[in-house]
């Protein structure tokens, strides 16, 4: 902690605070401004008894959805889709129930209406879910675009089909060749090989659940059953120094390094205001949505918003937030990325006020007021 100390005061005392109180035990931390590296660190434990550091390997949670929306977009640019397709056209038995009007945009922007099928973090089969999601009927009373509400896992699991023409190991290894691979993020996964977890160890870590002023381990996030299926918004996982290298290409136009994974206006159409103004009804809060990420929103329901940027950010700002845990995010007007992950899920309340604290701080140690 002496180094963040030193560097980010206002930073450093956010974490121990939860650090202290228990809301976490453990979390990972990178800052980058202008593509320079600020922070790459890791405090507390990663798991009892392993100490958190730089190379440690949380789950990412929902910070893993604007990673399919890549590969989505990646799609859309060789011409192998459009935005504003039915679902059904790549995936017929979607069709069902009337559901043929709901589109690839009403997926990445959460308006689409198909909130309703719960998945688990353990072994529930991939092509079972699929075919779930095919067969439920729309949310009654829901326009497809004009109504809103976060779609937990249900579209993203629609999405990775199309990416992964219905197979869960193509749509993995389409992630890691198409998107993590060129941006060296050699140690991200989203449905990580079963060897490779043997291999990862201990620097795998565990979600612990912090709420109800006890520390529990939340082994159904990060058992190997778990950690090897491929759930499309909510298993990547991977140091945070390479979330950001995702950001930072975003940040960049689509490039990083001499890669370009997407081009620089498709980068405009993911981060414009696609959904505005619109009351969440998952959330209950009003929050502005780009394609697959979260845009800062002129909306006093920010401050209470638990995947929020914090007071300081521009409305430029986007990124995606993981479940009481994980935040990655960019903001042009800064040069700015942040991507962090708590080792402790305190609820959702908890957790708002933790992060908003987080990113008032940096903001504030980077003197970026």
């Amino acid at each position: 902690m002496s180094d963040l100390s030193n560097t980010l005061p206002r930073t450093a005392a956010v974490i121990d605070a939860g650090l202290r109180d228990r809301t976490h035990i453990g979390a990972q931390l990178h800052i980058s401004v202008n593509d320079q590296t600020i922070v790459d660190t890791g405090v507390g434990e990663s798991r009892p008894g392993v100490a958190m550091d730089a190379d440690s390997m949380m789950i990412w949670m929902s910070s893993s959805k604007p990673i399919t929306a890549v590969a989505i977009l990646q799609r859309v640019e060789r011409g192998q889709v459009d935005l504003d397709d039915p679902i059904a056209k790549h995936l017929p038995t979607f069709a069902q129930h009337a559901k043929d009007r709901i589109t690839l945009r009403h997926a990445l922007t959460h308006t689409g209406g198909f909130r309703g099928v719960a998945t688990r973090m353990d072994a529930v089969p991939y092509a079972e879910t699929i075919e779930a999601i095919c067969a439920q009927r729309p949310e009654p009373n829901w326009t497809p675009g004009e109504k809103a509400g976060y779609h937990i896992a249900s579209s993203w699991y629609i999405l990775s089909a199309i990416v992964g023409g219905g197979d869960a190991a193509a749509f993995a290894n389409t992630l890691r060749n198409d998107i993590f691979l060129p941006l060296r993020m050699t140690d991200s996964w989203l449905g990580m090989p079963g060897e490779m977890f043997d291999e990862y160890g201990d620097r795998l870590g565990v979600m612990h659940q912090t709420d109800g002023g006890s520390v529990r381990a939340h082994l159904a996030l990060d058992s190997k059953p778990a950690t090897t299926a491929p759930k499309p918004g909510s298993n990547a996982r991977g140091p945070m120094r390479e979330l950001a290298r995702f950001y930072r290409a975003l940040l960049n136009g689509g490039s990083l390094d001499g890669v370009q994974i997407l081009q620089p206006d498709t980068i405009t159409q993911l981060t414009a205001r696609q959904r505005t103004g619109m009351l969440d009804q998952t959330f209950r809060l009003t929050v502005d949505w780009g394609l697959g990420v979260i845009l800062n929103t002129p909306s006093d329901d920010m401050a209470k918003f638990a995947y929020g940027f914090g007071p300081h950010a521009s409305m430029r700002a986007f990124g995606h937030g993981g479940n009481q845990s994980s935040l990655g995010m960019a903001d042009p007007q800064h040069g700015l990325v942040v991507a962090v992950v708590f080792n402790g899920m305190p609820g959702e309340a908890a957790h708002a006020a933790r992060m908003r604290l987080l990113m008032a701080a940096i903001y504030e140690d980077l003197r970026l007021i």
